[in-house]
């Protein structure tokens, strides 16, 4: 079938909005009619500094109602509203562990050649191979493919221009807290950087009961957000130093890095309290942390990777978080801007520059 999609043609270029073709969808996939897709940071990363195979298709917060199905799909049937997330195996220790954000297969299935695991295309242009198939759906587009599990079915009036950044951006700086970290109620967390994610993240540790949540930015305008939406402290980090101020109050019981640079991975980890725990979300392409390993020793520090949803099934926190919404706990509506999808050329550009803080793309038939 025939789609529109952005796509793009180089690294670092623009995204045009142009017309593809998608296969049919296999025995195990379902085709998804986006009504929405959030523009996340790992797009514009992977679009500015991975070698793609060109023309290619990203965008991996996709949110819209099923189609069709596959013979084999049994858990969703068309007319299904769903929210689109990573990819996962199902069969390696992980998943099976029901950790499917670190399937052994993560790399292959959500980063990997643009294709299906056995290597078919899913996207063409022009009768020629596209790259398609990011993080099991490439939503830059009118329509996707994805499979049941990868795709997380929500309550119809559930609004998906909003839910769609429960797919990647707000999953994981909430899953960071709820699931990684697993706060403590009554605890102290500082949250360093505060663009979606983390914003997310100090969301979360408010729902969590955490008695003290403090956030950590160069921008203004996000700390007063950051101020509104649960923190109780916020440390402006281009004129004070934020680990000096931590560290005369005993330091934090945990720290979320969601700015995604290396000196601010340090600060987390250096501004934990003894026997604190530190969660390192922001993408790094290509970069090394340095940690001292006596202070991680003096201290009994521990140091956590963290991926969507953490230690957790991503359908049970997109549940959750979309039951918080509801409930008015996890206001996401305060972090998100909503454009049309022609206009995506100029979203990614504002992204880049910082001025929108999550950017979600409204799709034609929307319009």
């Amino acid at each position: 079938m025939q789609i529109t999609a952005a796509v793009a043609h180089a690294s670092g270029g623009p995204l045009g909005i142009e017309t593809l073709e998608l296969d049919d969808p296999r025995p195990d996939e379902i085709l998804v009619r986006l009504d929405a897709t959030g523009l996340c940071h790992t797009d514009l990363a992977i679009l500015d500094q991975v070698p793609l195979r060109w023309p290619a298709v990203l965008g991996h917060e996709g949110a819209g109602v099923v189609v069709r199905v596959g013979a084999s799909v049994r858990a969703l049937a068309p007319g299904d509203h769903v929210v689109l997330v990573a990819a996962s195996c199902g069969d390696c220790a992980s998943c099976r562990g029901g950790q499917p954000s670190y399937c052994l297969c993560y790399q292959s299935l959500n980063l990997g050649g643009g294709r299906r695991p056995d290597g078919s295309w899913t996207h063409r242009q022009h009768g020629r191979p596209a790259f398609g198939s990011f993080f099991g759906q490439s939503s830059f587009a009118t329509y996707a493919l994805a499979t049941e599990r990868n795709a997380v079915r929500v309550d119809a009036d559930l609004p998906l221009q909003l839910m769609a950044t429960l797919g990647c951006g707000v999953l994981t700086g909430a899953g960071a807290v709820l699931n990684t970290l697993r706060v403590r109620p009554a605890s102290s967390v500082a949250v360093f950087g505060a663009g979606a994610v983390g914003l997310a993240a100090v969301m979360a540790a408010r729902i969590a009961g955490c008695a003290s949540i403090t956030a950590v930015d160069t921008r203004p305008q996000r700390l007063r957000l950051a101020a509104e939406l649960g923190a109780d402290r916020t440390i402006d980090a281009g004129d004070t130093d934020a680990v000096a101020v931590l560290e005369k109050s005993g330091g934090v019981d945990y720290a979320v890095e969601a700015a995604g640079h290396v000196a601010v991975m340090q600060q987390a980890v250096a501004a934990l309290a003894p026997g604190g725990e530190a969660a390192l979300v922001g993408v790094t392409l290509g970069q090394s942390v340095r940690l001292d390993p006596t202070l991680l020793q003096s201290r009994g520090l521990t140091v956590r990777g963290t991926l969507a949803a953490g230690r957790g099934s991503p359908a049970d926190l997109v549940g959750r978080l979309a039951g918080h919404w509801r409930e008015g706990r996890l206001p996401i509506e305060r972090l998100v801007t909503v454009f049309d999808f022609a206009d995506i050329g100029t979203v990614v550009e504002r992204a880049r520059a910082g001025s929108v803080l999550k950017a979600v793309l409204r799709m034609p038939h929307l319009e």
